[in-house]
Order: structure tokens, then sequence, then C-alpha cells
């Protein structure tokens, strides 16, 4: 196979006409990849995808072909794609505020141009959920929050009212499903690439602790940070830090490491309901 890419966590190889999307260890925080990696992370994010792609299919169609047809030596942390013409926008649905979202409405009251009510406190519920995406910056860089009209001038206003759409729509029905098992989906943010016909396809991860931030439903409280299955917890820890959120990213300490990957485990046990 031919590597095409290597980005913060997957790297992209060529092989014929598919591509093979491989999910690392590595983790990143405010775009930038830390030295340490988290053990069975990229397994973790692979299998939980899967599980959200395949209940998702009926709103939006994906780029899966194979999660089995993939190097043997990749087995588990791999799967085989449909080649897209990847749109140049991070999709990000919330339901409620936090982080950079959290930072802009208290700047401005707004988050990608969207106005939100005054009053609104860290773990907040929003009246209804949001659609702000943000740029896909390189590696190294920091996506900025788009308005929906940015959206519109790079992809047509057509299309990102799909896009909008369909991130909601997947945003609502990843919600609901998580909250069955008392995991509420702070936010979530999503890829979508164009097949050959033109058509939107759902791609790269969905609904991981990567893309998301994962609360316990029984300790949500507004007002405070939230007990977090996903790398909440890392960036957390590197505010404690001297450190500017720029390349080089500090090693992470084993204890912090271990909690790490307990949380991302945790997540795909409590909302797939199957052992890991």
């Amino acid at each position: 196979m031919k590597l095409l890419h290597s980005g913060k966590v997957r790297d992209v190889y060529e092989d014929g006409d598919d591509l093979v999307l491989v999910a690392s260890d590595r983790i990143s925080i405010y775009d930038v990849v830390l030295p340490t990696p988290i053990p069975d992370k990229g397994a973790v994010l692979t299998r939980l995808s899967l599980w959200w792609f395949e209940r998702l299919a009926d709103l939006v169609p994906h780029h899966v072909v194979s999660a089995t047809d993939v190097p043997a030596e990749l087995a588990g942390r791999a799967v085989r794609c449909r080649r897209l013409a990847m749109l140049p926008v991070e999709c990000i649905a919330r339901g409620y505020l936090a982080g950079l979202g959290l930072e802009e409405y208290r700047k401005q009251g707004t988050v990608s141009g969207v106005e939100l009510p005054e009053g609104l406190v860290e773990g907040s519920k929003l009246p209804a959920p949001i659609f702000t995406p943000t740029t896909k910056a390189p590696v190294g860089e920091h996506d900025e929050f788009m308005t929906f009209d940015d959206v519109a001038a790079v992809v047509g206003a057509e299309r990102a009212a799909r896009l909008r759409e369909l991130t909601l729509a997947v945003y609502t029905r990843g919600a609901d499903l998580a909250a069955r098992n008392g995991i509420l989906v702070a936010d979530t943010k999503l890829e979508f690439g164009l097949d050959p016909a033109g058509e939107i396809v759902l791609a790269d991860e969905v609904l991981t602790p990567d893309s998301s931030r994962f609360w316990p439903a029984d300790a949500w409280e507004p007002g405070r940070a939230q007990y977090s299955f996903d790398k909440q917890f890392v960036r957390e820890w590197s505010q404690t830090l001297d450190w500017d959120r720029t390349p080089p990213g500090p090693e992470i300490p084993a204890d912090v490491v271990a909690a790490t990957r307990a949380r991302y485990v945790e997540a795909y046990e409590r909302i797939t309901g199957s052992a890991w």
C-alpha cells in the first residue's frame, strides 16, 4: 500500500481503487499531536465508529467498504473505504456548551455566528442542537470557527444546507442512542466527502471519544467542568502546564495515559453495551 496522508490520528493508504484508513494510538489536543500514545485507542475508535456507521446508514451513506479486508497487521484498527472528495469543513453539532464553543460564547454570546440565550454556563444544555462548523486546519495549526455563510461560500448554499441537516440528524440520532445507556453527547465533529455522483457521504470517524464529548448523565451538573469519557481529561491535564498549545506537545505521564485509556474503553462499553 502507498501512504497518501498521515494526519493527527489517522494514516491513509492507497490500495487499488480503495483507501485503507488506519487509526493510530496518537492523541491530539488543541490540534497538536502529543508524543505519547494511548494504548488501544486506535482500536476503540475503529470499533466504535463501525458500530455507529451501522446505526446511521439510513440517515446518510458512509465510506466503509470492509472492516476485515485489511492487512493482518492492521486488523482491528483499519477499515477499507471508498475514495471520496473530502469537503474542506469540519461539521460540528453542539447540544451543550463546552470547550471552544463556551469560550466564544463568553466573548460574543454566539458560537459560529449562532446567537445563544444569555445566562448560559459551562455544561448548559442548549435550547436545541446547533451547527457550528470550523475550518479544517493542517496538522499543527488551529481550526477556526466558520459561520453558515462561510460554509456556503466554500461549498455552495444548497450543499451547506445539506451538511447542516445531516450533521444535526447524525448528532440527534447519536445523542438519543447514547442517552439510553446513560451518556450525554455534548458535541460531535463529523467529516463528509462526495462520491463520484456528487452524493454526500459520511467519512473518517463518527461519534467517538476523539470526535465527541461524552458525559455521564447521572453526574451532569451545569456550571462546572463535567467528567468526560474522552480526551477532555488530557486537555484538562495540559491546562496545568506552562504550555502555549503549539508544537511540540508535552509528554503525557503514565497515570494520565492509563486513566485516558480507561475512559475510552468505558465509553465504548457503555455506548455499545459490549465488553471490550
